[in-house]
């Protein structure tokens, strides 16, 4: 269906993250896999083409365009390229936000030129071993002496904290027995700090390229000059990015779902089943005619919410509605094609696989699809 979402800058954008992903991502993806990890040489490369810092102002090496489309554009040529660009969607859609909107002067002069060149990795750490959605229940404290914070904790499940330079933690600096949500602040601990260690590289069952580990803290001193925003207003921060957080998601289930459509339609044009292509039994016209249907009406829905996110008019039950409807979908969708490709559809060496396993995630991160009808249930005054 046509979109109306792009204009000639974001198509010019759009070609050259194409040719990119087509001629240094593709060929060694597979390396990629095996290692768990997208070189950071990678990184510096796509910095250098302008594709990280577009929303970073001109004056520290970015473009000054604070525009969600630009990343949208990135997921989607990943998708259609059958890949992913490991942590970049993380780095740009969830942590990158936090840093252009709180940091002070002396933080953007020191670390912003890092993030628009690739050369400055981020990883964000707030879920702990017990404590999922419920950020409130955070345990990792960060006690104050003097212009320091002593740090003290764990963190799990952190996607790029393999590599991260910089790492957006989470910590308690008080205590409110009557408002749990109080007390929360960010601080960003740097890669060398004496007591920032990372643990296990954790084993997934899918996103294999993007690096996930355990990292723990045993009195590591920040100093407040490193502090994100005011101290304890963390939760209030965290809230009001979790629109995008979850559309990008939301973009990704959307981009991925497509991906598995045209993919599985060249493979039951060339597979044949009883001396006939698959594609043309009825069956397989029916499945995938269907699922283009789901693919463009998650489409619109998706590019209808793009637009309110960039007009800031994207509100959390209709991000929730979003993230709950093309994550489902993508699940049908990409079950459904696998289904299709048959015994084939189990074998690694086919992309299938990987969209598969990939998708699994996307109904759990950035808040379950359980999560999400709470909040649209609440919205509806339930």
């Amino acid at each position: 269906m046509r979109r109306d979402v792009f204009t000639a800058d974001h198509e010019a954008f759009r070609k050259l993250a194409r040719d990119f992903i087509e001629k240094r991502v593709v060929p060694d993806y597979p390396i990629w896999e095996k290692a768990g990890r997208m070189p950071r040489a990678v990184f510096e490369q796509l910095g250098s083409l302008g594709l990280l810092g577009t929303a970073i102002p001109e004056e520290f090496g970015g473009a000054g365009l604070p525009d969600y489309r630009y990343n949208v554009i990135l997921q989607e040529e990943a998708a259609r390229a059958l890949v992913t660009l490991s942590t970049v969607r993380t780095q740009l859609d969830v942590i990158l936000p936090y840093f252009l909107a709180y940091a002070d002067d002396a933080q953007k002069s020191r670390w912003f030129p890092g993030l628009a060149a690739g050369t400055l990795l981020t990883a964000i750490a707030m879920t702990e071993p017990g404590t999922g959605s419920d950020l409130a229940g955070v345990r990792t404290t960060a006690v104050r002496d003097g212009d320091e914070y002593v740090v003290n904790g764990a963190k799990t499940f952190i996607t790029g904290g393999l590599l991260a330079d910089l790492v957006i933690v989470v910590a308690r600096t008080s205590t409110d027995p009557d408002n749990r949500r109080a007390g929360l602040t960010l601080l960003v601990v740097e890669d060398g700090m004496p007591g920032f260690t990372r643990g296990r590289i954790l084993d997934k069952m899918g996103c294999k390229v993007q690096d996930t580990v355990e990292l723990s803290f045993d009195d590591v001193r920040v100093p407040v000059a490193n502090r994100l925003g005011e101290e304890g207003a963390a939760f209030g921060y965290l809230g009001r990015n979790l629109p995008q957080e979850r559309m990008t998601v939301a973009v990704g289930s959307v981009a991925q779902a497509r991906a598995a459509v045209m993919t599985t339609i060249e493979y039951v044009k060339e597979r044949k089943a009883f001396g006939t292509p698959v594609a043309s039994f009825q069956n397989t016209k029916f499945e995938l005619a269907a699922m283009s249907a789901e693919v463009e009406a998650a489409q619109s829905m998706i590019d209808r919410a793009v637009l309110d996110l960039v007009d800031a008019e994207l509100s959390g039950a209709d991000a929730a509605r979003v993230k709950l409807f093309c994550t489902e979908m993508q699940a049908r969708v990409v079950d459904r094609c696998l289904q299709l490709f048959g015994g084939y559809g189990f074998m690694t060496e086919y992309p299938i696989a990987r969209l598969y396993t990939d998708a699994r995630v996307a109904r759990i991160y950035a808040g379950t699809s359980e999560v999400m009808k709470v909040i649209i249930a609440k919205s509806l005054g339930l």
